[in-house]
């Protein structure tokens, strides 16, 4: 008799874009290398990534529901909708993984087993809490959707983060995210940049990144290397500004969005992070995996867990930055940091099904 193949459902909102949507991708890339029958299900049929014919995908639009007043009973309307659609197309998943705060939201009013949410961010930072009027509010609505079920924090920072903001209500572990070595180093050898001996910063152009400490900090070196930001968003126009201000226009070159990062990655001499704050900061594993430098801000969550000490920056602080910037320009080698082979997909897809079997015995 053939053995029931187990399976694991994914359920985001859209793929589209961001870190969230990819680390869904590898994730249940990696349960299918465990012999895991995998499934995605979106609620926007939107989609910008390939999508690997090894895992299962479904839409159920969110959309028509929009109508629907009030934002909490439309989510218990819609929750009931996925349940039934679960049921009826999938049956019963062995592991449900929700993503981000529209799945978590409605997959709080579900009444399937097994679920588990994955927090992808440091929570306190990116809903603000401490400079936000509305945060006991905002925290109480939060408490009561991550209550419900167990998380998986996608760092230990970003797992103390969510246990301080909102104290012991559910069992929490802390797993990293996956890295597809294999399809990382093929994407990288798609093509050869037009640039050579470079520095690289690959980032949205948002508050995070911290694009103005970059600029600053690359303004007090030598430059003797040109500094190639890779990335769109809403503070580009002023970083462009601070550029010419420094009369830099011949150093930083602005690539805008690339689909394909991983060759400008590849060919860099180090690649470097200036942020105020990360979730997991994605982008330095995956240097790692190509055999780039990292040199990074020691800031909330991630770096510290991926590289040495001495890759590590202040936050913030432009003198500093300027000084590793200009030790990395001499020497990019000695800042050369180990990728850690525990982070494949497969060992990731592992540790879930370990804290999964974990949280079913204590409810037992």
């Amino acid at each position: 008799m053939k053995q029931h193949k187990k399976t694991v459902l994914l359920v985001i909102n859209c793929l589209q874009g961001g870190g969230a949507e990819r680390v869904v991708l590898t994730l249940g890339q990696g349960f299918y290398e465990l012999g895991y029958e995998v499934h995605i299900l979106r609620f926007k049929p939107l989609v910008q990534y390939d999508l690997s014919p090894n895992l299962n995908y479904h839409v159920l639009k969110f959309k028509p529901y929009k109508l629907i007043p009030g934002a909490q009973r439309r989510d218990q309307i819609f929750a009931r909708a996925v349940d039934k659609y679960v049921s009826k197309n999938i049956g019963q998943p062995d592991i449900i993984l929700s993503n981000l705060d529209r799945a978590d939201s409605i997959l709080s009013n579900s009444k399937l087993p097994n679920i588990t949410y994955i927090i992808h961010n440091t929570v306190s930072l990116l809903y603000k809490f401490n400079k936000n009027h509305n945060a006991e509010q905002l925290k109480q609505r939060m408490i009561d959707i991550y209550a419900k079920h167990p998380c998986v924090c996608v760092s230990e920072g970003a797992q103390k983060d969510f246990i301080k903001s909102f104290g012991h209500i559910t069992p929490t572990t802390a797993i990293h995210n996956p890295i597809d070595k294999n399809s990382i180093q093929q994407q990288a050898d798609a093509f050869v940049p037009d640039y050579q001996n470079y520095i690289i910063h690959v980032g949205s152009f948002k508050d995070a990144k911290r694009h103005d400490v970059l600029v600053n900090a690359y303004a007090k070196t030598d430059q003797s290397m040109p500094l190639l930001l890779l990335g769109q968003g809403k503070h580009k126009s002023e970083t462009e500004r601070l550029v010419t201000e420094l009369s830099l226009e011949d150093k930083v070159i602005f690539l805008g969005f690339r689909d394909n990062p991983f060759p400008y990655i590849k060919n860099a001499q180090f690649k470097i992070l200036t942020s105020d704050w990360e979730g997991f900061a994605l982008v330095i594993a995956e240097a790692l995996v190509l055999g780039t430098p990292v040199i990074s801000t020691n800031c909330p969550s991630g770096p510290s867990e991926l590289l040495p000490e001495r890759n590590l920056m202040p936050m913030g602080d432009v003198d500093a930055i300027a000084a590793k910037m200009q030790q990395a320009m001499s020497n990019p080698q000695a800042f050369h940091a180990p990728f850690d082979e525990a982070l494949l997909p497969v060992k990731i897809a592992e540790k879930y099904v370990e804290f999964a079997e974990q949280v079913n015995i204590m409810h037992k």
